[in-house]
């Protein structure tokens, strides 16, 4: 049931041959063995399996386990019983004419004892692997070579924005637009400071999300440094690209080139929208946020967002979601009053493109709007999920989500405890108000706590990166 784990299944009637193989493999490098079934007292026992008497031990195990410990280069990521190799002993029942399992898995209780083995993709062993992706093949049972009802067999690409706030072109012609925000958080320079966290996205979706198809980089004639396109499946795409309206450009705001992602070539009907400080924590099946079916999830906020007119005293945020509120309740008559978790947003190209038909003037002002401004609307964070649920495409869903607020006084302590558990399915690291006389101290923080999270740099940084 484990994504991360492969599992062996053998007949009990192989079980002397087996151990007698896995004994000799045992004494052959640094592998551990260790008792799944029936479950031992205490789980994380990992015994030397060059030991004779650690297999003695195992005699009547009905599944152990096989541990290979595994390191990156830096020695700072471990994979280690999570990622082992599991092995299974099926009871043969002559009545029936079966082996039957000795614990659940997602297809089959039993396989019958005349089977003859087939090859199969490895999307059939592991919801991390892609259908839509080519990739080695295992031998298994015709029973297990079936499509269940929550495969997902559909492609799934990645959207980010990014924008590089120190870059001097970049800055004049913000001068240059001489725009002025409603709000102060909507002028904060904070919003454009670059920590190069787009590298450890990156990072951290290639670790922890393999079934991703394509990743688009959504900017303003930027792009970074150390970036690498030659993997074949990363794109740079500049806001004159997916602008319909190109008098609206330059701008600024983010919801505004949000409003118009769904215009991005070649982009699949199903992509997560991510701001370059998300992060995926730990590995992932894409039906973490969408549905077999194709409906997407969406992740609420706890906060609530007051009732009543836009006033001084709204953030950003809140005066654009109390914008939403008015088209929700006007075309459903259901009042909303939670945002969204900062985590990665599951959307479908269809339905931004219904939105835009839907709401004409509204997404036409935002997009034409090049600061935030207490008129927007706001899309991908929460009017996509709302007008997705009421009309029966998408569902709430759950992750384990941390947040991380740059701008407090205990930083170093919320990242050390986020660094030494790794329990958060996905993370974000925001900053709305800081200045740059705080990014070098930030930085000396924020860099190391990146680099020792996801060490292993991914196919999309330059040679002299990797």
């Amino acid at each position: 049931m484990d994504d991360r784990t492969p599992v062996v299944g053998v007949s009990q009637e192989d079980r002397v041959a087996a151990l007698g193989a896995l004994e000799k493999l045992g004494a052959t490098g640094a592998c551990y063995v260790s008792q799944v079934l029936p479950k031992p007292p205490i789980t994380t026992v990992l015994r030397d399996a060059a030991d004779p008497a650690a297999w003695t031990d195992l005699y009547m195990a009905r599944a152990l386990s096989l541990t290979w410990f595994r390191v990156d280069p830096t020695m700072k990521l471990v994979l280690g019983a999570a990622y082992g190799c599991e092995l299974e002993f099926w009871q043969p029942d002559r009545n029936a004419d079966v082996l039957r399992a000795p614990r659940r898995n997602r297809m089959m209780p039993a396989v019958s004892m005349a089977g003859v083995p087939v090859e199969a993709g490895e999307h059939r062993f592991t919801r991390l692997a892609a259908a839509t992706k080519r990739g080695p093949r295992f031998r298994t049972r015709p029973e297990f070579d079936h499509a269940l009802p929550d495969d997902i067999d559909f492609p799934i690409d990645v959207v980010y924005t990014w924008v590089d706030g120190a870059d001097p072109e970049w800055q004049r012609r913000r001068a240059e637009v001489k725009g002025e925000a409603f709000h102060a958080e909507a002028a904060s320079e904070s919003r454009y400071i670059n920590r190069d966290e787009l590298k450890y996205s990156l990072r951290s979706l290639h670790l922890n999300a393999p079934w991703v198809r394509n990743i688009y980089i959504v900017t303003d004639r930027q792009r970074p440094s150390w970036l690498d396109l030659s993997a074949g499946n990363i794109f740079v795409v500049d806001h004159e690209e997916i602008f319909t309206d190109r008098s609206a450009l330059p701008t600024f705001n983010s919801v505004a080139i949000e409003s118009q992602l769904h215009n991005i070539d070649g982009l699949a009907e199903h992509f997560l929208y991510l701001n370059d400080d998300m992060f995926f924590g730990r590995p992932l099946a894409p039906q973490t946020f969408f549905l077999a079916n194709g409906s997407t999830k969406f992740f609420l906020s706890q906060n609530r967002v007051p009732i009543g007119p836009i006033t001084s005293l709204d953030t950003p945020i809140d005066a654009m979601i109390k914008n939403n509120r008015r088209l929700i309740e006007e075309r459903f008559g259901r009042t909303l009053t939670q945002g969204s978790q900062h985590v990665p947003y599951p959307l479908r190209r269809s339905i931004l493109a219904e939105i835009e038909r839907e709401f004409p003037a509204e997404h036409a002002r935002t997009a034409r709007s090049q600061f935030r401004s207490a008129t927007d609307i706001i899309i991908t964070y929460s009017l996509h999920h709302y007008y997705a649920f009421l009309t029966g495409r998408a569902l709430p869903g759950h992750v384990n989500y941390g947040y991380v607020q740059l701008a407090v006084p205990d930083l170093v302590a919320r990242l050390k405890r986020a660094e030494a558990r790794r329990d958060w399915d996905t993370f974000c690291i925001n900053d709305a108000f800081s200045t740059y006389t705080q990014l070098q101290q930030q930085m000396a923080v924020l860099e190391p706590f990146l680099e020792a999270y996801f060490p292993v740099p991914s196919p999309y940084e330059s040679a002299g990166q990797r």
